[in-house]
């Protein structure tokens, strides 16, 4: 029996299902945001930059091809949590860094550092590693049945801490430390984000049985958990706006990137119990896997620092003058909100 066969029948048909749209939706996303910033370089060609309040991208059809693009990442991702566990799921998000990494440097000339290139095979082998051991998902039949693993005493407690803690930070740290502490505006959003992420499997599941024929939108249930996915959507892209609009996106995206991930495997291990199907060892190389991951993550952004220290000492005047003029190109893409950075903070569960 080949390794591919072993592999494919050790895995159940919905966690392939989840799998494939997983990397799906890192594809369509990865690649949006090198369409989009295309079409924002053509529109701010020909007419008012976005940067200073121009809207002649509206205009612009390839900048249309990157939202629709990335509209259709967002559903294959949503759709993801419908078959796989949030376990397996989440930490695939870190592909799309690797996409837009690898069409920056074909597509916009976009240098990746030869670390870069490290910290993009440490995420493959980090996915393929949590992919191989990753728990098969739990059989649900009705949204009663998740919403009674979202009323266990595990679970809400959990939720009673984290929106404990998310008062006391937007009422009491925000006011005084949003400003100036990153890890205030990042904690509410990866807080409410892990909540956030249970209640789109919920919905997913959901719309996944009524498409089979089980019409779940006649529970209540299903209701309650769309204003929950609602609010916390809300909530978490408010202060994740205010954490890239005060401190570097280079430094936003990995730390958002791990404490959301980590949240989120941690209320999916609670509300799931993802790991009661699961052997200590599988365990062990899981979290093995999604602290290769990590390592990768932040090696991807840690050559931007890399890549703006050449800028800035750069072998010969005229080449540093260069250089210096590309990088105020690159900023001045920021301004219009398209950094190739921002892809996984800006990535919804």
């Amino acid at each position: 029996m080949s390794p591919v066969r072993r592999w494919s029948e050790g895995m159940s048909s919905d966690n392939v299902k989840g799998l494939v749209l997983a990397i799906s939706s890192s594809l369509f996303i990865g690649a949006s945001f090198i369409v989009k910033k295309k079409g924002l370089k053509k529109a701010g060609a020909s007419g008012v930059r976005a940067g200073v309040g121009g809207y002649s991208y509206l205009l612009e059809p390839l900048w249309w091809v990157g939202m629709i693009t990335m509209v259709v990442g967002e559903i294959a991702n949503f759709a993801a949590y419908a078959f796989a566990p949030a376990i397996l799921v989440t930490p695939l998000g870190a592909l799309s860094i690797i996409i837009s990494a690898v069409l920056a440097h074909i597509i916009l000339r976009e240098r990746l550092h030869t670390f870069g290139i490290l910290g993009c095979a440490l995420c493959v082998v980090g996915s393929t590693t949590i992919v191989l051991h990753a728990p098969p998902e739990r059989q649900i039949e009705s949204v009663a049945e998740v919403w009674a693993l979202a009323t266990e005493p595990g679970f809400l407690f959990y939720t009673a801490l984290v929106l404990t803690i998310v008062f006391v930070l937007i009422f009491h740290f925000v006011p005084q430390y949003g400003q100036t502490h990153i890890m205030v505006y990042i904690g509410v959003c990866s807080l409410v984000g892990s909540i956030s992420v249970m209640s789109v499997k919920a919905l997913g599941i959901a719309l996944k049985l009524t498409f089979s024929g089980m019409n779940q939108l006649v529970y209540p249930q299903t209701w309650a958990f769309t204003l929950v996915v609602v609010s916390c959507v809300i909530t978490q892209m408010n202060y994740l706006n205010k954490a890239l609009d005060t401190f570097n996106t280079a430094v936003v995206s990995p730390i958002y990137y791990v404490m959301f991930t980590s949240l989120t495997i941690l209320a999916s291990v609670i509300m799931f119990k993802d790991w009661d199907r699961q052997t200590p060892t599988q365990i062990i190389t899981e979290m093995c896997g999604f602290v290769t991951i990590l390592s990768g993550t932040f090696l991807l952004h840690k050559t931007k620092d890399m890549v703006d220290d050449y800028v800035q000492s750069g072998p010969s005047l005229s080449t540093s003058m260069s250089m210096r003029s590309l990088k105020h190109e690159e900023e001045e893409l920021l301004i219009e909100g398209i950094p190739l950075k921002r892809q996984d903070s800006l990535r919804i569960p």
